[in-house]
């Protein structure tokens, strides 16, 4: 698939897509600025931020992010070892910032996380926090959880040591410019081993039965006259890092589940319905999966420049629903898994942006030190689970809406204009020739074109993974509506 940037219009016109922005944010009522009281409450908490118990910061550690980004997570310092490897991984120490029972708690507690739409940012914590002191900024030495991770030669876990530190990142680097450094064979030795550490996570993932979803992505990015959207595929770097990330909230969680205390990422592993349905769109698309491979082995198989791999792709993505957070509280660990990754897990490195892993973090800080939980975590974590279940919902809602808003916006003015594009997914009907029930029980198609990162529905007949001819008839900024329909 192309990718060629799509340009917002006329320049007057970007204060109407402005305008519309902000009445997406009044009606999905996002979280307000922060009030003077939580602005306060962060200027205290970082007046008064004490020293970690242990320094770190003669460790060389460097972040990878997306460009641009501030509020930085996650350092990393890996290690090539007699036995296989280290991985010193370094987490924001959020709670170090904000107290349990404090204001800050209760105002991140009624956000659950960072919202994103394309003119701003809706911070978890006040910006002094989130983009600031408690960011690993490169050049700053700052508080953090040193998540110290030995593995083999095949890159398994042997051993987990977590410990509240003082580290300073040497530099920041953006995912383009790491990959091209790699490439060039130029990344030094912290790119190769991230590199050679990634690869061996990959296999253990496969060996494990877990499975990675690696659909482009679809952004909105600002530019000079508005916003544009862009799509592309993961680079390999972004897959390496995301397995160290997974690495942490496999080790965070096999701390919890050890001590029988915390809260755990969750999802059912599919249905047998679903799987056999999954199997046979595979056939019907010309790339059947035999399941001589695992799911996960034949997904990392496909390449979704190809349109009917893409459409296998999207049905896969379906595969993986029900995903919630489990409390800790007696159950058989195999009901606790998370399926695509194929065990245990608990997100447990962004706690600048998400709530639950400022309370995972001090559970495991506890545990693998031998200290017992407060009952005022205990209480937190029950209420956990309702309140990301809540603002996922929330922020998922609002990221959609703005994609839609964004999608119709920069169509408006090509009404009647002809695409190439794939279905992913066919129109159905069941009116059997009685227009009064077909209207309410019929569903548009869904599709993606070919030239640029946008989905959207159609009427007509066509199988999902076709290639077909569609001509715009509607694209409504004001309902955030874009229908197709396809040409004979």
């Amino acid at each position: 698939m192309t990718n060629p940037r799509i340009h917002s219009p006329r320049k007057h016109a970007a204060a109407t897509l402005d305008e519309l922005l902000l009445a997406l944010e009044k009606e999905l009522e996002v979280p307000a600025h922060f009030d003077q009281a939580a602005l306060a409450a962060a200027e205290e908490a970082v007046a008064n931020l004490a020293p970690a118990p242990n320094d770190d910061s003669a460790l060389p550690f460097f972040t990878i992010d997306p460009e641009g980004a501030t509020d930085l997570d996650q350092a990393m310092y890996l290690e090539r070892a007699s036995e296989g490897y280290v991985v010193n991984y370094a987490i924001a120490d959020v709670p170090a910032f904000v107290q349990l029972g404090s204001k800050l708690d209760e105002v991140t507690r009624s956000r659950g996380q960072t919202f994103y739409l394309p003119h701003r940012k809706i911070s978890l914590h006040p910006p002094l926090i989130s983009e600031g002191q408690g960011s690993l900024l490169a050049g700053q030495v700052r508080r953090a959880f040193l998540w110290r991770i030995t593995l083999d030669r095949s890159g398994a876990i042997t051993d987990v040591q977590l410990t509240r530190t003082m580290i300073k990142s040497r530099e920041q680097l953006d995912y383009h410019t790491a990959q091209q450094k790699l490439d060039d064979s130029q990344g030094g030795e912290q790119l190769e081993l991230l590199a050679e550490i990634g690869a061996l996570r990959i296999e253990q993932e496969r060996l494990r039965g877990g499975a990675s979803l690696n659909l482009p992505d679809q952004e909105v990015e600002p530019e000079t006259n508005g916003y544009k959207l862009v799509s592309g595929h993961p680079l390999p770097l972004e897959d390496y890092n995301a397995q160290i990330s997974l690495l942490t909230g496999i080790a965070a969680a096999r701390i919890m589940l050890d001590h029988g205390t915390g809260i755990l990422r969750t999802m059912p592993a599919p249905d047998e319905k679903d799987l056999a349905e999954f199997t046979e769109q595979t056939r019907l698309l010309g790339c059947p999966w035999d399941q001589k491979l695992s799911y996960g082995e034949y997904l990392r198989t496909l390449d979704v420049n190809d349109p009917r791999q893409l459409v296998i792709m999207h049905r896969a993505a379906s595969l993986f629903r029900g995903a919630d957070y489990d409390v800790i509280n007696g159950q058989a660990e195999a009901d606790l898994e998370q399926a695509a990754i194929a065990a245990p897990y608990a997100h447990t490195t962004a706690p600048l942006r998400r709530l639950v892993d400022r309370f995972v973090l001090l559970c495991c800080d506890l545990q693998a030190n031998n200290h017992p939980i407060p009952e005022e975590l205990n209480e937190a974590l029950e209420q956990l689970p309702g309140l990301m279940r809540e603002s996922s919902i929330a922020a998922n809602r609002v990221s959609n809406a703005a994609i839609d808003l964004i999608e119709a916006y920069v169509l408006q003015h090509r009404i009647g204009e002809k695409f190439e594009a794939i279905v992913l997914r066919e129109a159905t009907g069941t009116h059997n020739g009685d227009p009064e029930q077909g209207e309410a029980k019929s569903r548009p198609g869904n599709l993606q074109l070919v030239s640029e990162p946008i989905t959207g529905q159609f009427t007509g007949s066509a199988k999902p993974g076709t290639l077909v001819t569609v001509v715009l008839r509607l694209a409504d900024p004001a309902t955030r509506k874009i229908m197709f329909d396809i040409l004979p």
